[in-house]
């Protein structure tokens, strides 16, 4: 029988009101959500065992933290054959930071076994709790030949997600993950998974992430002094949410040109939630510009995607060239 993993990191998925803390706390385990689908209708559901990391609201969650649990699903993903086999792994996990942790999963993690990331947007103890739909959403998709070899997903309300195009999109609603330009790959219909296209993934052999990589978003009229100052702080990294399909003000030229002159990668992706980058124009500041300094180019990556792959890059190479090739 296939075995599915739950791991269990907290978020609002594990939260209940508690009135003497005056808000909400981390009150249920991975135990209890386990539990609470096993104890649901319904033919089908594969073993499940569960096991904690944390708990954290994702908004505590660190570059070690976040490392932490990509080693721990690499190992129980690893070589098939040991005592405690697992067939792929679910993460409960907050919802602020999740498409983050599915990404670097989907980048990092090699191998053709499941790896789903689902939660809530909703406590245990308030009316409409969808956690434990999800969860068993997250398990059926785990647990089904159709998943495998597509890397990391995202499952919530029924639809699911490649983990590099999803992102939240709304601060309260349960449909707030979203793959801008692309779509769900599939759906769980009564039980029943259906994936109906597949995508390609980029996975990297690295063994940490660089953590002094920062992430600067582009808005009208802005100067260029906070991508110096990340230079003067020895930043390995900066990615830049440029304008548009990968523009900046002709200002921004010099600190880019100065930046990668000191050793720091420039990665420049869009501010706008879906397109690749590129441009028609001969204007000062224009894609070719970009191009011409030296940046590289996170085409289908939102900021905090792009800086996570750069920073597996830089964790990974040891040359400006290998990390230029991660992104070519």
């Amino acid at each position: 029988m296939t075995h599915v993993r739950v791991i269990a990191t907290g978020g609002t998925i594990a939260m209940a009101q508690q009135p003497e803390s005056g808000g909400a706390v981390i009150a249920v385990s991975g135990a209890d959500l386990v539990q609470g689908i096993l104890g649901s209708p319904g033919d089908g559901l594969p073993m499940v065992s569960s096991e904690e990391y944390g708990p954290l609201p994702s908004a505590h969650f660190t570059v070690d933290h976040l490392w932490g649990l990509r080693e721990r699903v690499a190992d129980l993903l690893g070589p098939a054959g040991r005592p405690d086999d697992v067939d792929a792994v679910v993460i409960t996990h907050g919802t602020d930071t999740l498409e983050e942790t599915a990404y670097l999963l989907d980048l990092t993690v090699p191998g053709d076994r499941p790896m789903v990331v689902t939660g809530a947007m909703r406590i245990a103890s308030q009316p409409g709790y969808e956690g434990m739909g999800n969860v068993e959403a997250a398990v059926r998709v785990a647990a089904s030949e159709q998943a495998r070899g597509l890397g990391a997903l995202v499952v919530l309300n029924d639809e699911i997600h490649a983990a590099r195009y999803v992102t939240k999109t709304h601060t309260q609603a349960l449909d707030t993950f979203q793959s801008p330009g692309w779509g769900p790959l599939g759906h769980v219909e009564n039980g029943r998974v259906v994936i109906g296209c597949r995508v390609e993934r980029q996975v990297l052999v690295c063994p940490r992430l660089e953590p002094r990589v920062y992430l600067l978003k582009l808005a009208i009229g802005m100067d260029a002094e906070l991508l110096r100052q990340a230079t003067q702080l020895g930043a390995r990294g900066v990615v830049i949410e440029t304008l548009g399909g990968g523009r900046v003000p002709p200002w921004w030229l010099e600190a880019i040109h100065e930046a990668i002159a000191a050793g720091t990668s420039i990665v420049v992706t869009s501010r706008c939630p879906s397109g690749t980058l590129g441009d028609p124009y001969a204007y000062v500041g224009a894609f070719h510009d970009l191009l011409r300094a030296g940046c590289l180019v996170a085409h289908g990556l939102n900021g905090p995607k792009a800086r996570l792959k750069l920073m597996a890059a830089l964790g990974a190479a040891q040359t400006a060239d290998e990390v230029r090739q991660a992104f070519a």
